[in-house]
This record gives structure tokens, sequence and C-alpha cells, in this order.
């Protein structure tokens, strides 16, 4: 009786697990393939670092959520053959995602605003870009981008930015010509703008009041 317990508990743990790891691939693939975010990956710059952790971050998920799955699919198998050699390949496997995660946390903790920061550097070098008249693609770009993430410009210390807005927003974003808002990328980008004190970027986002 006390062994049956022990193998329904390690399936349902086993199950868990499973599960476990295709959100993380559902999460990933989203992610990946959402609107927002390749928006701010496909523009083309000469360094996009954001493209860089774009990928990277898709890649480190497929790849956890498969070891975890695998894990789990093992740990099934050796649970309901009683097998060792399943069962050293089920730990080797959660060995390995675990082992895989701590240099994730690792970056994660030493480069806490890389990701806000480099999805800020790409909206900075469009909305100059086409503040100074510099291309249409760019424009085009940034009307993109506001329609997106329903967002309309920022405060530039570079001179006047209504004509901006007035080009590149949806209809009925600018409500007046003396205000503009600022850009809301993802929830944790928006928390970043509004409490870190330490961004130092080419004008000031003002969060729009919805």
């Amino acid at each position: 009786m006390g062994l049956r317990t022990t193998k329904c508990q390690l399936l349902v743990t086993s199950l868990c697990v499973m599960l476990l790891g295709l959100s993380i691939a559902i999460l990933s693939t989203v992610t990946h393939y959402g609107l927002h975010f390749t928006l701010i990956s496909n523009i083309s710059l000469e360094s996009n670092s954001y493209r860089v952790i774009h990928y990277a971050a898709f890649y480190f998920g497929i790849c956890l959520s498969m070891t975890l799955i695998l894990a789990a699919l093992l740990s099934s198998a050796a649970t309901v053959r009683e097998s060792q050699c399943l069962t050293a390949m089920g730990f080797f496997c959660f060995a390995l995602a675990f082992y895989g995660l701590i240099p994730a946390a690792c970056w994660r903790y030493m480069h806490s605003t890389e990701v806000e920061d480099s999805m800020m550097d790409v909206y900075d070098f469009v909305y100059e870009e086409v503040r100074r008249n510099a291309s249409n693609f760019r424009r085009h770009e940034l009307t993109a981008i506001h329609e997106a993430f329903l967002c309309c410009g920022k405060h530039s210390p570079f001179g006047d930015t209504t004509n901006v807005e007035r080009t590149t927003c949806p209809p009925g974003e600018v409500r007046d010509t003396g205000q503009v808002y600022g850009m809301i990328l993802t929830s944790f980008l928006w928390f970043s703008i509004h409490f870190s004190s330490n961004l130092d970027r080419k004008g000031k986002y003002i969060l729009r009041e919805r």
C-alpha cells in the first residue's frame, strides 16, 4: 500500500513537471513571436542588443522546457517499470535543468535592467531618427511601435517633438499640442520607468493615463 502511494505521488510530480515544461515552452513561443517583442527585435540597427536577448531567451526557454519534459517522461517510465537506469537518466535531466538555471539567474541579477534598457535604446534611436527627418522608413517603424504599444512619444531635451507625435501617433492619441505620452513596453518595463531613478535616457518618458 505504501509503495503504491509513493508511485502515485511520483507520477503526479512528474505530471506537474511536464506541465511546467509545456508552460515554459508556450511562454517562450508567445514571447518570441508576439507582436510587441518582434516589432522591437526586427528594428534594423547596427547593434540591436535586444535582438540578441530576444533570440537567446527563446532558445534557452525551449531547451529548458524540453529538458523538463524529458525528465518528467523518464521519471514516469522509471516509476512504472521500476528501472534504476531510467531513474538515473531522469535525475540527470533534472540536474541539467537546475544547473542551466543557475547562469540564467546570475545573468538576471547582474544585468537586471539590460532588457528594459535595450528596448528603450531601440525606441530612442528610431524616435531621434524620425525627429531629424532622416528616414521615412523609420517614421513607419515609429508609427508601428506607437500603434502596437498604444503610446505616443516622450519629452525630448533636443527640441520640440510635437510634430513627431502628430505624424506618428494613432488617431486620438495626441489630445493637445503641449502634451505627449510615454511608452509602455511591457508591464515590468512600466514598473522600471515608474520606480527607477537611474534611467539615463534621451528624454523623459511619461506614462500615459488611461
